[in-house]
């Protein structure tokens, strides 16, 4: 790649960091079925794990979240994955889950108020409705993983129903739930794993009813006074805020 063009590359990186986290997601959920179940599929698992992590602290860097918590979470999330990997372990895991669950939720979060602060409509802030979507998603997968290790049994499926889910099997689940599609053959059980699985559809409702809607009205009513309803300037995308 030539100078210009790698400058070229990073300028649009630092401009739509939350397009780059979304477009690594949505690769991962193509990606993550043909990963083996062995060790060097568990090693590629958290390798890209780590990517995710690690473009979602870059894409909050300009919200009010201190950025130095993102990078704390994201840290101890891939250190307890990397440990447990190596040394199996209940405690670790369900710590391991636990922070990725927290990180995913803040990074979410973050991305929120990154979208909610302002009344110009950019087009990373386009591309963060989508990668706050797969993070609150990301999120609750972990939660499920949770509820599974406390609870044995909480979620079952029409392939190998007296099996543990695995790891893709609940992000599919958190992915229907969320998106209120009703098109998941994993289903909850137990008590536990149903009351995760409601605020998981009060979530999603919730996300379009209060942030998509707002991004959508914005558009429209700027179109309206005859302002332009997309912010086209790369000078707005790269504004840092709070």
């Amino acid at each position: 790649m030539s100078g210009d063009g790698a400058r070229r590359a990073w300028r649009t990186t630092i401009a739509h960091p939350s397009g780059i986290l979304l477009a690594v997601q949505l690769v991962g959920v193509l990606v993550y079925p043909f990963m083996p179940d062995s060790g060097v599929g568990r090693v590629a698992f958290e390798a890209f794990g780590a990517l995710v992590l690690t473009l979602a602290v870059f894409s909050v860097r300009d919200s009010r979240t201190p950025t130095w918590l993102a990078i704390a979470l994201a840290g101890v999330a891939s250190s307890l994955s990397i440990v447990e990997a190596f040394y199996p372990s209940i405690t670790l895991e369900l710590l391991s889950f636990a922070v990725h669950a927290v990180f995913y939720f803040a990074a979410a979060a973050s991305l929120m108020m990154y979208m909610l602060e302002d009344r110009k409509v950019t087009r990373d802030e386009l591309f963060a409705v989508g990668a706050t979507f797969t993070l609150v998603a990301w999120a609750f997968a972990y939660v499920y993983q949770i509820v599974q290790v406390l609870q044995p049994g909480s979620f079952i499926a029409a392939v190998n129903p007296e099996q543990a889910r695995t790891w893709f099997e609940l992000l599919f689940l958190s992915f229907t739930t969320l998106s209120s599609t009703g098109l998941g053959d994993v289903l909850p059980i137990s008590d536990h794993a149903r009351s995760a699985v409601m605020i998981e559809q009060l979530a999603g409702l919730a996300y379009v009813a209060l942030v998509v809607s707002r991004l959508v009205g914005l558009t429209l009513g700027r179109r309206a006074v005859g302002e332009p309803g997309l912010e086209l300037d790369q000078t707005a995308d790269t504004d840092v805020k709070g």
